[in-house]
């Protein structure tokens, strides 16, 4: 042994001989700033490996100045922050070192720990304690970290089952001059697995999808179902901004991530619809989306690492449930102008009413065209009278016009007069178009101005073609839909038979 370690020098795993509650001995291995020479209770040297008296010619003080107080506090601090328990032996098998977390879970402070041999007769059961301390020590001569599963015996006579990681620490010779022990709770090491596990399964194969988003409401991580989701690989997603992988709903996804940043979680999931680019185009989905404010477990006060956002493609299921609303919704508004109609005494207001029921949520303004006089040959021009227009400014009710018999200058190849030759729906839109040339192809229509798209359903009745009824739509809709041409053509024949009626009427003598 050199003088250096005689006059209280230590390595890592604390003094040769630690004494139980003795000088040199506490959490962590600390050494006081005083002379540790190591003797036997008679006083005498314990050192019988060198048969020189050379103690004497060492200085004390130097031998306690090469010790730096500074790095066993701050291995001491080390081992007491460390988030596992810790302890140590030497190659006899004698705790050096034991630190908070070891203390807390079982219970023994670092002054009643080290200096212990194994844990025999305090920590663990004495049935226990040859079989633990063999498979304890067998870490010093085996290569790399052991795992080991032991009930250890708390200070209050509990039993706590841990798990331990073992590794041999080896002396400047390479030879294995004791070991550390590593353990935890084997509960708390399973909730840690399961989470890894957890994460690693949202990350890989969920069904749905998972991005982290980082403070600057930046793509951090994002699971493989969300990269095809959002038509883009994982790797280019990173560090882009939402903006530049959504083209609608940004601004609602945006306010909710900040909202979860400064709020916490909402209490249930929110529908978001968005625009995604395609190969095939822009394509809107609907994703029921769930958020969680991620905040760093190492510190004391919560710091927000980002948002984690989990969603699901719900489009088709959200698309049917709307359609099967809007049935419902015009089921109930065409008994509900059939009732009013039936109140009408007049066919051509109960034509009207027919109009305006159809108006509600589907159009923005209607028109009901007339075939002048007897209806044509199948080979015959065709001429169409106003017979009913919706107000172009204010909404309001239908008025009844065409009194006079003009008839309307539809130009050549206008949707109305190609619904009149076919008998069949006919629809037409603007498109794309600029503002300017869309109200230049709605003038040319003579139609509103801010219409931008149009649907003409055939009005007949009694296998004629009585006329044409018309539905506009401004620039703020969307394009008239085959359903929305099925709708039409069901309050189509409502009116036709109400405007065949007042055409009887007046034939009557």
């Amino acid at each position: 042994m050199s003088a250096s370690r005689r006059k209280g020098a230590t390595d890592a795993l604390g003094p040769d001989e630690p004494e139980k509650n003795g000088p040199g001995t506490g959490r962590g291995g600390r050494i006081d700033d005083t002379d540790q020479s190591v003797h036997s209770g008679d006083g005498e040297d314990t050192d019988a490996t060198d048969g020189s008296d050379d103690i004497d010619d060492i200085d004390t003080e130097d031998a306690v100045d090469s010790v730096d107080p500074g790095d066993a506090d701050l291995l001491a601090a080390l081992l007491d922050g460390m988030d596992a328990a810790l302890c140590a032996f030497d190659a006899d098998g004698v705790v050096t070192h034991w630190n908070r977390e070891a203390e807390r879970i079982l219970g023994w402070s670092a002054e009643e720990a080290v200096g212990r041999r194994g844990f025999a007769d305090w920590a663990v059961r004495t049935a226990d304690a040859e079989e633990v301390e063999t498979r304890l020590m067998a870490a010093m001569h085996a290569s790399g970290r052991q795992v080991h599963e032991f009930a250890l015996v708390t200070k209050d006579g509990g039993r706590v089952l841990v798990r331990t990681q073992s590794a041999a620490v080896r002396g400047p010779d390479g030879k294995p001059a004791g070991l550390y022990c590593a353990f935890s709770e084997v509960h708390a090491q399973i909730d840690l697995e399961r989470s890894i596990a957890l994460s690693e399964a949202l990350f890989d194969d969920a069904s749905w999808g998972v991005v982290l988003v980082d403070a600057d409401l930046r793509a951090a991580v994002v699971n493989a179902h969300a990269a095809r989701s959002l038509g883009i690989s994982r790797t280019a997603v990173l560090g882009r901004p939402l903006g530049e992988l959504l083209t609608q709903g940004v601004e609602e996804l945006e306010s909710a991530l900040t909202h979860v940043l400064a709020e916490g979680a909402p209490p249930a999931p929110a529908e978001i619809w968005v625009g995604v680019r395609t190969p095939d185009g822009e394509k809107r989905r609907c994703w029921r989306s769930g958020f969680l404010r991620l905040a760093s477990p190492l510190a004391e006060e919560p710091v927000p690492l980002g948002v984690g956002w989990l969603f699901q493609d719900i489009t088709e299921a959200k698309q049917s449930e709307q359609e099967a609303a809007l049935l419902r919704f015009r089921v109930n508004q065409l008994h509900r102008a059939a009732r009013a109609a039936a109140e009408c005494e007049d066919p051509g207001e109960a034509a009207t009413v027919h109009l305006d029921f159809a108006l509600a949520g589907f159009a923005d303004h209607a028109l009901i065209d007339r075939v002048a006089g007897t209806p044509p040959a199948d080979d015959g021009p065709v001429r169409l009278v106003r017979a009913a227009a919706t107000p172009s400014g204010a909404p309001g009710p239908s008025n009844l016009a065409g009194h006079a018999g003009i008839p309307v200058r539809y130009g050549r190849g206008h949707p109305a007069l190609q619904c009149v030759e076919r008998a069949g729906s006919v629809r037409a839109s603007a498109g794309s178009a600029a503002p300017e040339a869309a109200r230049d192809w709605a003038s040319a229509r003579q139609w509103p101005p801010e219409t931008v798209h149009a649907l003409c359903a055939v009005l007949r009745s009694r296998g004629r073609t009585l006329g044409v009824v018309t539905f506009l739509r401004g620039a703020g809709r969307t394009p008239f839909e085959r359903t929305d041409s099925l709708y039409a053509e069901d309050v189509a024949v409502r009116i036709a038979a109400a405007l065949d009626l007042e055409t009887l009427g007046k034939a009557a003598p």
